[in-house]
């Protein structure tokens, strides 16, 4: 009888760890496909912003200097095929168009690129100067001076047929942002973009996949957690989490090794950049000398300090891209060798973001080009927009390169360095790093090279 009840207690107990193991195995899906879900929606949204901020920054950039006079979108026909050939440059971007604030078409690009990756006329050109009703996203967008973006199908007509029938994509990625006034308070206009979806759909794609799989993966090492904790394997559990301890310590240390291993990589770059030009031999390590001690003048904490002595040092390092005749020509850049140049600091971000310890001073060494009064590049921005570590390092990349013999010029003295820096106050650099450099250069002239004795401008 006892023999019985005990087959019948181990049934019993048999039958239950199968229903746990099946009710287990159910609730693991359906919070898998949950989660999952949402974590899908989530990423597809965060592409579709990026995609959307990146989209607008670009032609903001491109469109914004060329169109927009003080609070009033003015279209000059003589740079008409130029402009509407950089705004093409992007590969993603298939046609803009430039709205007013009252709902007339003031620019399109001549030519737009078509699913088969030609580029044909833009049909729309004719609608130019014509007045359209603000009754759909583009109204909305100017009154609520807000940006709009989603994915659309074929099948329009009006104004937007052309993109959304001729051009060949089933779908296309729509984005409507307002073009904001000097103060940013309304909206004077509109830009209407349409890009190319495939390569972002591709991304999410790709990414959702990656998701899934990591989800999926996640829910069945549970379940089979769950199944050997009700047979009762625990000790194989505390073996197989101590060799997981000690993996992660492992892996830890492996990336340890290799983040140290990519950084000094990154800094004999950085010196073969310093290498391909005589004349700026030493540069960045003067710039992030000047920079750290313009930041502790200012009062920055030790995170933004850390961030100074980064940017400082690899904020030419995407000069590593330019051609040595370029960066050694002793007469002035033509205009593509200077736009050439220019592309140094995107370049620059690109790979100093490429690790995680620098990634905190990418926007220092992609804006150290920036102006105050807002005519700096690559993105033009102005005033408080610049990040205050940019500004520094903008300064000090200033003043080194006029304390320094150039190709194209001799070195200056620090005082006429000093003056014109002031003399920029307020145009091209940021009041307050400029006021901070004037009190450093009047208290440790030394830190700018200057022999306090002899009162000469000195490079070790």
């Amino acid at each position: 009888m006892r023999r019985l009840r005990r087959g019948r207690d181990l049934q019993r107990s048999l039958t239950m760890l199968h229903v746990f193991l099946l009710a287990s195995a159910l609730i693991c899906a359906g919070a898998g496909v949950a989660l999952g879900s949402f974590l899908s929606h989530s990423l597809r949204s965060e592409a579709l912003n990026a995609e959307q901020t990146a989209l607008v920054r670009y032609v903001d950039g491109v469109v914004r200097p060329k169109l927009v006079r003080g609070n009033r979108v003015v279209v000059p026909w003589s740079q008409d095929a130029q402009l509407g050939a950089t705004v093409l440059t992007q590969p993603d971007i298939l046609v803009v168009k430039v709205w007013k604030a009252n709902g007339v078409l003031a620019w399109t690009n001549p030519v737009s690129r078509s699913s088969n990756g030609r580029r044909v006329a833009n049909r729309d050109r004719h609608l130019i100067d014509h007045r359209f009703p603000l009754d759909d996203e583009l109204g909305e967008t100017i009154r609520e001076n807000q940006p709009i973006a989603k994915l659309v199908g074929t099948g329009a007509d009006g104004e937007d047929a052309f993109e959304r029938n001729d051009l060949g994509f089933g779908h296309v990625f729509e984005v409507y942002a307002p073009i904001q006034s000097t103060n940013g308070t309304r909206a004077i206009g509109a830009y209407e973009i349409y890009a190319d979806p495939r390569a972002l759909g591709r991304l999410i794609g790709s990414r959702s996949r990656m998701l899934w799989l990591a989800v999926a993966g996640v829910f069945v090492a549970l379940w089979a957690a769950l199944a050997l904790l009700v047979r009762g394997a625990s000790r194989t559990l505390t073996r197989q989490n101590a060799k997981l301890r000690a993996r992660t310590i492992r892996l830890a240390e492996a990336n340890r090794l290799l983040e140290e291993s990519a950084l000094e990589a990154v800094e004999s770059l950085n010196a073969t950049v310093d290498a391909k030009d005589p004349y700026t031999a030493g540069h960045s390590q003067r710039v992030q000398r000047i920079a750290i001690a313009l930041g502790e003048e200012l009062g920055l904490d030790r995170e933004r300090l850390d961030i100074l002595r980064f940017a400082g040092l690899f904020h030419d390092i995407g000069k590593i891209a330019v051609p040595d005749a370029i960066l050694t020509k002793p007469s002035t850049l033509t205009e593509l060798e200077f736009e050439i140049v220019k592309r140094h600091p995107e370049d620059g971000a690109r790979i100093v973001g490429r690790l995680q310890r620098l990634r905190a001073a990418v926007p220092a060494v992609l804006h150290h080009h920036e102006r105050w009064d807002g005519n700096g590049y690559p993105h033009g921005l102005s005033g408080d927009g610049i990040p205050i570590e940019a500004a520094i390092v903008g300064l000090a990349d200033a003043v080194d390169a006029m304390t320094t013999d150039r190709p194209y010029s001799s070195a200056r003295t620090l005082e006429e360095a000093t003056d014109e820096i002031v003399r920029n106050r307020g145009t091209q650099f940021a009041p307050d790093v400029v006021d901070a450099y004037v009190a450093l250069v009047e208290r440790v002239p030394e830190l700018f090279g200057i022999d306090p004795a002899a009162g000469e401008l000195v490079r070790a």
